[in-house]
C-alpha cells in the first residue's frame, strides 16, 4: 500500500495530465511542446483516458478539424453518438452551456424494427435517423457500419456534418473504415489501425469542449 501515490481527488486529473506530459517524450519519440496545441490537448485527453501513449502516433487530423468542432459547439449544434456510452461519457454541462445536445438513437423503440425492414444494422439506422436533428459532430467509437453510413450519406449529398471524429475500435472494417474517412476532404479526427474505441471518441470531444 506504500506504493499508492496520495492525492486529493480533485487534483487526480491534473496530476495524470502532468505525468503524461513528462512522460510524453521519452515513451512517444515526440516533442509535445513542438505540436500543435489544441492538436495535443486532445492526444494528450485521448493517452489519459487510454493509457496508451501510441494514441500519439496513430491520431490524424484534417487541417480544419478542430475549428470545425468547435464552431459547431459554439453554433448550438448537437452532437450525434454511435452508442449509449458515448451519450453518457461526454460532458454535457459544457456543450448544453452553448445551446447542444448529446443524440444516440440505438436504443430508441421502433430503431430495432426499422433496421430490420431496411436491412440494415441498428446502428446504421440510428445515425441516419438522428442526422435529422441539427448535428454538428457525429462521435463514432464503437461501430464500422456508423462511420460507413456517415461516408456514404455524405457522399450522397444527404448530409453535411461540420466534424467526424471516426475511432472505431476492432478488426473487421474498422482499420478499414478509417482509412476511407482519412481520405477525405472534409473536417475528421480519426486514428490508424484497430486501436480506436468509445473512450477515444469520448475523450476527444470532451477535448473539444474544454478548449473552448
Amino acid at each position: 500500500m506504500n506504493r499508492i501515490t496520495k492525492i486529493a481527488p480533485q487534483d487526480i486529473e491534473a496530476e495524470s495530465f502532468r505525468m503524461i506530459e513528462t512522460e510524453f517524450d521519452e515513451k512517444t519519440g515526440l516533442r509535445h511542446q513542438e505540436m500543435d496545441p489544441q492538436q495535443f490537448a486532445i492526444i494528450r485527453r485521448a493517452i489519459h483516458a487510454t493509457g496508451d501513449f501510441s494514441f500519439a502516433r496513430l491520431i490524424r487530423f484534417h487541417p480544419k478539424a478542430i475549428e470545425a468542432g468547435l464552431s459547431a459547439i459554439r453554433s448550438g449544434k448537437n452532437i450525434l453518438t454511435d452508442v449509449n456510452m458515448a451519450a453518457a461519457g461526454i460532458s454535457k454541462g459544457l456543450l448544453a452551456a452553448h445551446g447542444g445536445k448529446v443524440i444516440c438513437r440505438v436504443a430508441e423503440p421502433g430503431i430495432a424494427k426499422m433496421a430490420s425492414r431496411r436491412g440494415l444494422t441498428r446502428s446504421q439506422t440510428a445515425i441516419e435517423e438522428g442526422m435529422r436533428d441539427n448535428v454538428g459532430i457525429v462521435a463514432i467509437g464503437n461501430a464500422p457500419t456508423a462511420l460507413i453510413t456517415i461516408m456514404n450519406l455524405i457522399a450522397g449529398g444527404t448530409i453535411k456534418p461540420d466534424l467526424i471524429v471516426g475511432v472505431p475500435v476492432g478488426f473487421v472494417n474498422a482499420p478499414e473504415s478509417k482509412e476511407i474517412l482519412m481520405e477525405q476532404d472534409y473536417p475528421f479526427i480519426s486514428c490508424e489501425g484497430r486501436k480506436g474505441g468509445t473512450t477515444v471518441s469520448v475523450a476527444m470531444i470532451n477535448a473539444l469542449l474544454r478548449l473552448l
